[in-house]
């Protein structure tokens, strides 16, 4: 486990050992934590090698349950409620991400944030607002909330991949075409892939594509 800037989650240091030359960051969905997506370090770490995987919890306990994290409340899923929320988690995962380069000696484009559901709306939202693009973004499950006023708020147009499963029964499938749309207007690169009879959550098929964007965009070779 591992604390920065107030936010605490397990790691899995580089396979390859040594001081990290990349950093990916996981954001997990509500109700869960750091130790549920950090589970698929050891799956990417087979492209990135050298990368350090953070897995911070949500800096606020679920409040639709008696476990787990949250990044902001869903309990008033209205949009303008959600955007409210979103905006209120930036200033932690802005805060963590540059106390995290900083204590490596990395910069943003050394930086692959992975999200899913939640994790996929809070680490979007933080990532077009950062002053410098990170390498890469990927999304599962997620969505995009715009909000009055993204259009002067965007100032970083990292490259972006969204999944999606067809039969999602948390978040509705419509949301990848229309976060697809709201990224595209914004001007940000913007790959988006729907993964047929998919629920909520990642299948192996979309966990190599996500790896192959990964390293791909960190400036690794990616395994076949």
């Amino acid at each position: 486990m591992k604390t920065i800037a107030g936010l605490t989650g397990p790691v899995h240091p580089p396979a390859a050992g040594g001081s990290p030359r990349q950093l990916v960051v996981f954001f997990h969905g509500v109700g869960a934590d750091g130790s549920d997506l950090i589970a698929l370090a050891p799956f990417f770490a087979q492209a990135l090698p050298e990368a350090e995987f953070l897995a911070p919890d949500g800096p606020e306990p679920c409040d639709m349950a008696p476990f787990g994290r949250q990044w902001f409340s869903l309990l008033d899923r209205e949009p303008a409620a959600l955007v409210s929320g979103v905006r209120r988690s930036a200033p932690a995962i802005d805060a963590f991400l540059d106390a995290a380069l900083a204590e490596y000696g990395l910069t943003n484009q050394q930086l692959g944030l992975v999200g899913f559901s939640q994790g996929t709306m809070a680490s979007l939202h933080a990532a077009l607002r950062r002053p410098e693009p990170a390498a890469a973004v990927v999304g599962f499950s997620g969505a995009v909330l715009e909000g009055e006023g993204m259009e002067t708020e965007v100032t970083a147009r990292p490259p972006v991949l969204l999944m999606h499963g067809d039969q999602d029964e948390v978040v509705s499938p419509a949301a990848l075409p229309m976060a697809e749309a709201a990224l595209t207007r914004y001007g940000v690169p913007v790959q988006a892939m729907v993964r047929p009879g998919l629920g909520h959550g990642i299948d192996p098929e979309g966990a190599v594509v996500a790896r192959q964007f990964l390293a791909q965009h960190l400036g690794v070779a990616a395994p076949a």
